[in-house]
């Protein structure tokens, strides 16, 4: 590991969560230069929810490189374009009764949420706009405008202006956080400007897998067609089917005005888009634009995967089926030590996070016990204090449930460890 410390930047992360260098992987399996085989429980951060090296895509792009297909073709026509535009309205949006225009951003998802920001406020001709607590956005500088974690907020002293933060579903309990947010709109005095669009996940990622309810989605939507305000979903981590259906506000029967995609609707390459309903297109030509907003090998995968996955709710069904085996184990967990520890569980599909509320830190030594068992997991929430559960979502479930075991012999080990420390202070 010499050559990247000395090399690379600090900056660098999830390397030092897992320190070995990998060689190769296929479908859930990471595999190091020694040979040591790693079950795979984070999936690129959502970036492979098709899984490493998957076969149909591999297949697609080889032939598509030795035909000399193009391979940068900025915002110009191309074969591959054109097909991904006609799976995808055919496979995604027409099934869902869902008109949008697509636009193609810089292949990153903060790529995306700038592009609905900038148009939102295009349209609206106002510049507040209002994300929530916890919530995740992104990195560049109007993106982490809206984004809530306090780690990524103090990594630079740039002006992080008009944004207003609303609290997100639960976040004071049983209280009804909208009637908060309403208060706000209604009163011309409360200080909050009337934004140009409301920013959310509907399932909060990095912040601690937080989910909305249905019926707070609907209010949501309600709230801002009264007061005239865009809604944005940003669907880039638990969109593409990752939640169960293929974007993660179907459940509610909501219908966003605009919503960011990145991650895996590139099939594992860089891709990003920003959909949204035609009569917001407003743009004038190229007067939002990207050098790389043409990536044909993304375009090529991404047809591939929903030709493969999505042509029926075959995909949805097996993810539920495991998202049942996922909620029932850690639940089991859950259970067992529910004397000393108070464990929440929360998540839908196939993103779950697993919280031991009365010891923050446990998370991250769970995190790093699991590597020595061979299991690639992360942390989320403010203070990395929940596990997070991201696996491809065509695991095997034999891969899935040993991959769960091991997740519970690296929960025994610490609880073990921290009961013997306890006892030798006495």
């Amino acid at each position: 590991m010499r050559i990247f410390e000395k090399l690379e930047s600090e900056v660098r992360g999830y390397i030092r969560s897992f320190p070995t260098i990998f060689t190769k992987a296929k479908g859930s399996i990471l595999t190091d230069e020694q040979g040591v085989e790693y079950i795979d429980f984070f999936a690129g951060a959502g970036t492979l929810n098709y899984g490493h090296n998957n076969e149909h895509i591999s297949k697609a792009l080889i032939e598509y490189l030795q035909a000399d297909g193009i391979v940068h073709g900025l915002d110009m026509a191309t074969t591959a374009k054109k097909e991904f535009l006609q799976t995808f309205e055919n496979l995604i949006l027409k099934p869902r009764n869902l008109e949008y225009k697509i636009q193609f951003t810089g292949p990153t998802g903060t790529n995306a949420v700038e592009t609905a920001l900038k148009l939102a406020r295009l349209v609206k001709g106002r510049s507040n706009v209002v994300a929530f607590t916890n919530g995740y956005h992104g990195l560049s500088q109007g993106s982490l405008a809206v984004t809530g974690n306090n780690e990524y907020r103090d990594e630079s002293y740039i002006s992080r202006t008009n944004a207003t933060f609303m609290p997100f579903d639960g976040y004071f309990g049983d209280m009804n956080t909208l009637t908060y947010f309403r208060k706000f709109l209604e009163d011309g005095s409360s200080g909050v400007d009337l934004p140009a669009a409301v920013i959310l996940e509907t399932i909060q990622g990095e912040g601690g897998i937080n989910v909305s309810s249905a019926a707070w989605l609907q209010e949501l939507e309600s709230i801002c067609h009264e007061f005239d305000i865009l809604l944005i979903v940003d669907d880039i981590q638990v969109g593409n089917g990752r939640s169960g259906e293929f974007f993660s506000f179907e459940f509610a029967g909501i219908t966003p005005d605009m919503v960011t995609l990145s991650k895996s609707i590139g099939g594992g390459l860089p891709m990003a888009l920003l959909l949204f309903k035609p009569q917001l297109d407003q743009w004038k030509p190229g007067e939002h634009t990207g050098t790389f907003r043409g990536n044909n090998l993304a375009f090529v995968a991404s047809k591939v995967s929903l030709e493969h996955y999505w042509e029926n709710d075959n995909m949805s069904k097996a993810v539920k089926y495991k998202e049942k085996i996922l909620k029932e184990t850690l639940e089991k967990i859950a259970q067992k030590y529910k004397e000393n520890y108070e464990i929440k569980i929360r998540g839908r599909g196939l993103v779950y996070g697993f919280e031991i509320v009365n010891d923050t830190s446990m998370a991250s030594d769970i995190s790093a016990l699991a590597f020595e068992e061979r299991l690639i997991i992360e942390t989320c929430g403010s203070e990395g204090q929940v596990v997070k559960f991201l696996p491809p979502l065509l695991i095997d479930e034999e891969i899935l449930v040993e991959g769960l075991k091991r997740f519970e012999k690296a929960v025994d080990r610490l609880v073990q460890d921290r009961k013997e420390k306890l006892s030798g202070e006495f």
